[in-house]
């Protein structure tokens, strides 16, 4: 077996550790960047993928995860992202399941550990890359690059920019999908563990099957194939691409295609092409055949009309994903010869940008969209590629600078312990909203997605004038950002500003006619005004571009109360609650109609349907105590009463209407108890002090005639 350049690893300034200690160290170097997020809180994405995704609970089907994308969404669904990870989205369900419910630590802890194995496997995956396949006598695979894979590693199990993907729950998507691209990539090499380039064909299904894992766990798994034909042409059958280049463009001599055919390389690369092809296929019908929408704030540059205005932002783009990585290396389509020349020599060097580019590749935007301008946790494949070229580097100038050895030493130290320390800094940063969407707008004032995130979080907080803040100013900086309008107006439509409210979101469903979320919005305020046809046109749109929306029938069946059209609302109110059965406000709603409307039979059916599903309700079980003592069924709606108040006893309209209940009843002890628990609660509620005077003369009145 040809090797790459092991040579120079003997001069890496690093100790020279065994197996089992080199990986105890980098492990320690992967926990100790990101320990400090164990405990941090569900931010950024997690609200979405995590706290408000309801495939994770226990209760929903398993069967959903393999129908729905990474955020709970149907794929069938025109808002859905296309985002197909079901392996990790099952992930987050066991986390769910061992916390008994939403508690982040084991999901924090999950990743920190995900995070130690992966960069403890990039000793193995860097030693290949560096040393080639060897094996001593009984087939054991050795290591030719201890220092050099083990200094790899180290720099991969620092490096800052991993900070997303381990300290953001959601980056698990990339952790996993690492581990099982690191798998298929090692069993691919360890099929030429006897030095057979024929390749068992059971090593290369299995690699593929690793690779389709990997994709269940995010879609860049799929490059993992890319890698390994990359390292079955350049190490397993050292092949010169230069040489064959030169061949091939000259015409001077034909290419050795019989020898490709005798190594077994062509017959690989065939079933590694059809296998990808398939998973291709495969993954396209999943997402319906369609790619995902993505909104101008997403990707403004997706967006550009101008193609050389598009390709110029894209190499912005890619110009700020290597500054991430700290890369000093520029990528080309256009290669100087010598340049080609010496990364074919250097193979080390070739791997390193193999592994920078190919994972890449799917958030480049050169096949398709994506829904994004930077994310770091994109890099947290590619930057192994980063990781091995700057070990390649410290190594060749040991090599050549053997004078300035101890200044090269303290310089490799110190940017090891720089990027720890910068690690642990930004993981801090990661562990609360707050500190996270703070430290971005330093660093970026001017994007408007930061001051949307911004005030996102304040108006979490109920801190809505200085939601409003940082809104207006996302508006500003990017006047078609139709989320921060639709976010705007909510605000603005509770604090009564209503006509500023209503011409936010008309822009935003101008902009965006297809924005569900707003029609809804829009409706609400517009019902407010008083524009009742408007309104319900408004809720009727956002129903067309949202077919289960169960909070849209819901303010559709109010605006039809408030019309008196009461069995439109009782229709738009069951609609909800088929589509949501534990809407609790549509179900209460019906059970109230009802009884206004003297359907009080009705009303006490729906009270104990709406029960059966929500049996701790305590909103419900007061309106059908109310329903059940207008039917003078006084003990069944004491019972509802008592109920509602064992769940929540400082509800003073409960007390009053208990009281009122044991007034009619003739308990009149019972009575006075609850009158004066209620005034006590709230000394205005209407009536409760009327009917307590009512019930102390009553009492009066008793006391005379028994004495």
């Amino acid at each position: 077996m040809v090797l790459s350049e092991p040579y120079w690893d003997h001069h890496i300034p690093l100790p020279k550790l065994g197996p089992l200690h080199s990986r105890l160290v980098t492990a320690f170097v992967a926990l100790i960047c990101f320990i400090n997020s164990y405990n941090g809180d569900f931010v950024f994405d997690d609200s979405e993928a995590i706290i408000n995704n309801k495939d994770l609970n226990p209760d929903t089907p398993l069967s959903n995860i393999w129908k729905n994308d990474f955020w709970g969404s149907n794929l069938s669904s025109n808002s859905s992202h296309k985002s197909y990870r079901p392996l990790t989205v099952l992930t987050f369900r066991i986390n769910y399941l061992l916390a008994g419910g939403l508690h982040p630590i084991g999901f924090h802890v999950l990743n920190v550990a995900l995070h130690c194995v992966i960069s403890v496997l990039m000793i193995d995956v860097f030693a290949i890359l560096i040393g080639g396949l060897v094996h001593d006598g009984r087939g054991v695979k050795l290591n030719l690059s201890p220092k050099a894979s083990f200094l790899a590693a180290l720099f991969f199990a620092a490096h800052p920019v991993h900070t997303e993907s381990v300290a953001g729950i959601v980056g698990r998507a990339d952790l996993l999908c690492a581990l099982f691209f690191q798998l298929s990539f090692l069993v691919y090499c360890k099929a030429f563990q006897g030095g057979d380039k024929k390749f068992p064909v059971l090593w290369i299904f299995s690699s593929i099957l690793l690779c389709a894992v990997a994709m269940l766990c995010k879609e860049q798994g799929i490059t993992v194939l890319g890698v390994n034909a990359a390292f079955d042409i350049l190490m397993v059958c050292n092949l010169d691409i230069y040489e064959l280049a030169h061949r091939l463009l000259s015409r001077r001599k034909s290419a050795d295609i019989g020898g490709l055919v005798s190594s077994g390389l062509l017959m690989r690369l065939a079933l590694l092409f059809l296998g990808g092809s398939f998973l291709l296929y495969a993954r396209w019908r999943i997402m319906g055949t369609g790619p995902p929408s993505f909104t101008e704030v997403d990707n403004p540059a997706s967006f550009a009309e101008n193609v050389i205005l598009r390709i110029v932002n894209y190499n912005y783009y890619y110009s700020l994903n290597a500054w991430l990585r700290m890369c000093v290396f520029f990528f080309f389509f256009n290669v100087y010869d010598s340049v080609f020349y010496t990364l074919c020599v250097y193979r080390t060097l070739t791997f390193g940008l193999v592994l920078l580019a190919i994972p890449f590749l799917p958030a480049s935007n050169l096949f398709f969209r994506v829904g994004f301008v930077i994310a770091e946790r994109v890099l947290y494949l590619s930057s192994a590629g980063y990781c091995l070229i700057l070990a390649y580097t410290v190594g060749y100038c040991s090599c050549h600078w053997k004078k300035h050895k101890r200044l090269l030493k303290a310089a490799t130290l110190t940017l090891l312990c720089v990027n720890v320390a910068r690690s642990a800094q930004r993981s801090q940063h990661w562990r609360s909203e707050q500190s996270l969407f703070t430290s971005a707008l330093s660093v970026c004032p001017l994007n408007a997605k930061v001051q949307y995130n911004v005030g996102k979080n304040l108006a979490y907080r109920v801190n809505q004038s200085a939601a409003v803040k940082y809104y207006r100013e996302a508006v500003r900086l990017h006047p078609k950002y139709v989320h921060a309008m639709n976010n705007l107006g909510n605000i603005l439509k509770e604090r009564n500003e209503l006509e500023e409210a209503e011409e936010l979101l008309s822009s935003a469903v101008h902009i965006q006619p297809d924005f569900a979320a707003a029609w809804m919005n829009l409706g609400i305020v517009q019902n407010s005004l008083k524009k009742f046809d408007k309104a319900e046109q408004s809720y009727w749109n956002a129903i067309k571009f949202r077919k289960k929306y169960p909070d849209c029938y819901y303010n559709l069946g109010r605006l039809y109360a408030d019309l008196n059209r009461s069995i439109d609302a009782l229709n738009a109110w069951r609609n909800a609650t088929m589509l949501k059965p534990d809407h609790s406000l549509a179900w209460n709603n019906m059970v109230i109609l009802l009884d206004n409307t003297g359907n009080l039979a009705q009303a006490e059916l729906i009270g104990k349907e709406a029960l059966k599903i929500l049996p701790k309700d305590h909103t419900i079980m007061f309106s059908l105590a109310n329903v059940l003592g207008k039917q003078e069924k006084y003990k069944e709606s004491e019972g509802f009463f008592l109920n509602a108040l064992k769940i929540n006893p400082n509800v003073a309209s409960c007390h009053g209407n208990l009281a009122v209940l044991y007034h009619r009843w003739g308990k009149l002890d019972l009575a006075k108890r609850h009158y004066e628990l209620s005034l006590r609660l709230d000394p205005n509620a209407p009536g409760t002090k009327e009917n307590y005077n009512m019930l102390k003369r009553k009492l009066e009145q008793r006391q005379r005639t028994v004495g």
